[in-house]
């Protein structure tokens, strides 16, 4: 748990959007959630932007940190099979727990982000370790335009991870093994 009450806040606020979407994102909501007096988060946080881009900004240091330590714990794999479960156990990760919670909210974000360019620069993919372990990869695996195979499969990655919080259900390796498929012809 953060000690800064900032940071505390910010991830409250995250629970809250997750949990009530971004009408139910409201000042009074967080000081709830939080269980802190009427007021407290309009102290550090006067308007709503200002706790809408606090938390967008926290949502995106929590994914760097989870993506940076994920790119290096995870060696770059040798086979396309390696691959697959490297992604499958990160997407399994999305859908559940507090992966779960910051998808939601992620998406939420993105979707507020379409009215507020402001958040859609904080929101703009980064490179991170992660990322560079399946790039690293497909480089490996001889594919000439390495970086832009990177973006297309990780964006239909986030894009089934995105249909199975709406839709309901998991993500399979087959379906997996199919993108990374794609990716490398």
């Amino acid at each position: 748990m953060p000690t800064d009450r900032r940071t505390a806040l910010a991830d409250t606020a995250i629970d809250v959007l997750a949990e009530t979407g971004v009408r139910g994102l409201t000042h009074r909501a967080v000081d709830r959630a939080a269980h802190l007096p009427p007021g407290t988060t309009s102290a550090y946080y006067r308007t709503r932007q200002a706790l809408l881009t606090a938390l967008v900004r926290r949502l995106v240091a929590l994914d760097q940190a989870e993506l940076q330590e994920i790119g290096e714990q995870t060696p770059v794999p040798r086979t396309a099979g390696e691959l697959v479960a490297q992604i499958a156990a990160f997407v399994e990760q999305r859908l559940t727990g507090d992966g779960r919670r910051r998808s939601l909210a992620r998406y939420a974000c993105a979707l507020e982000s379409v009215h507020h360019p402001e958040l859609r620069e904080i929101l703009v993919p980064r490179r991170n370790a992660g990322r560079q372990v399946v790039h690293d990869f497909l480089a490996a695996q001889g594919v000439a335009d390495a970086e832009d195979r990177t973006v297309t499969l990780l964006t239909c990655v986030d894009g089934l991870v995105f249909d199975r919080l709406v839709g309901g259900g998991t993500v399979s390796d087959q379906e997996i093994h199919g993108l990374v498929a794609a990716a490398l012809r």
